[in-house]
Formats: C-alpha cells, sequence, structure tokens
C-alpha cells in the first residue's frame, strides 16, 4: 500500500511539471491532476492540500537534483574562473528542463510562505556553491558577489524563457562574459 501511495504521489508531481510547463500557473489544478493520472478529484486532496503545497513538493524533489547537476558540473573544472563558468552554464542549460520550467511557472506571490521559504533555501543553497571560488578569487565579500552573480544568473533565465529575440546560446554566453568580467573585478 505504501508503496502504491508513492507511486500515485510521484506519478502526480510529474502530471504537475506537465502542466505548470505547458500551461502555467493556472493548468495546475487539481481536476486537471485528477484527470491525467486517473484518480477521483477527491483522491488528489489525500496526497496534497493545495496547489501551494504541490509546488513545495517539487521544490523539495527537484532543486536538490539541480543543485547536484551544478555541483557536478562545477567539480568538473580546477580554476575558480572556470568554477564561475559552469556555475553560470549548466544553471542556463537547465532552463529547457520541464522540472525548472513547472517551478518556474508559478510566482512567489501565489504560495504560502512555506512554500516561498523553500524556494529561497533553494536558491541560497545554489549561491552557497559559488561562495568559495568566489573567494579564492580575492572577493572580500565572497557572499555579497554570489548573490550579484545569481542575479546575472536570475536576469538570463528570464530572457530565455521570456523567448527572447536572442538565441539562448548568445544570452547564455553574455551571461558568462558579464558574470566573469563582474567576479574578476
Amino acid at each position: 500500500m505504501a508503496e502504491h501511495r508513492s507511486m500515485q504521489r510521484a506519478a502526480l508531481l510529474d502530471v504537475a511539471r506537465s502542466l505548470l510547463s505547458e500551461g502555467g500557473t493556472e493548468a495546475l489544478t487539481f481536476p486537471a491532476l485528477a484527470e491525467r493520472t486517473g484518480l477521483a478529484r477527491s483522491s488528489v486532496y489525500e496526497y496534497f492540500r493545495s496547489r501551494a503545497a504541490v509546488v513545495e513538493e517539487l521544490c523539495e524533489v527537484d532543486f536538490p537534483v539541480w543543485a547536484a547537476e551544478v555541483a557536478a558540473a562545477m567539480e568538473r573544472t580546477e580554476s575558480a574562473e572556470d568554477k564561475v563558468e559552469a556555475y553560470v552554464r549548466k544553471q542556463l542549460a537547465l532552463v529547457g528542463d520541464r522540472r525548472h520550467r513547472a517551478v518556474v511557472a508559478i510566482s512567489a506571490s501565489e504560495l504560502d510562505t512555506g512554500a516561498r521559504e523553500k524556494i529561497r533555501a533553494a536558491h541560497g543553497g545554489l549561491v552557497a556553491m559559488i561562495v568559495e571560488a568566489l573567494g579564492e578569487m580575492g572577493h572580500a565579500q565572497p557572499r555579497l558577489a554570489a548573490m550579484l552573480l545569481q542575479g546575472v544568473v536570475d536576469a538570463a533565465v528570464r530572457r530565455i524563457e521570456l523567448g527572447a529575440a536572442e538565441d539562448p546560446a548568445d544570452i547564455t554566453d553574455a551571461a558568462v562574459a558579464m558574470a566573469l568580467r563582474g567576479v574578476r573585478g
């Protein structure tokens, strides 16, 4: 029974990712979750109390995966500058990932405090990854530099998600160049 519930929960999360990436916030409804998973609508409420609860769980499941991918990309490099480049490039490469699009589709204003905190904490974990490399580069305030660097990444993410006129590869290259010039001081 526990395995069945776990499989149902995973199926609901997978459908939630699809709904969010396909149609944004408006598409994530309990009737749509029920229809796509073949569950009764009332059964969806046995797994999640709200849309925010679905997003919280997506963050708990997906952010560690993204963070591990970013960390792995950074670990494959040697110099601090290469780590910065890997940090930026990997995050921007993940923009096309359905898991990323799903969580981004819901604006923070629609989430309860718990969900917003989980998202903030996850992003904080990403920022913490690059602090050491920035310290190695001689920054007096590597944490501040890391937060500003993440701002460059976030702006590039938004530009890519908007379907900007520029090619995503050009946006990535520009973000990397800006980040490296900025962190070199």
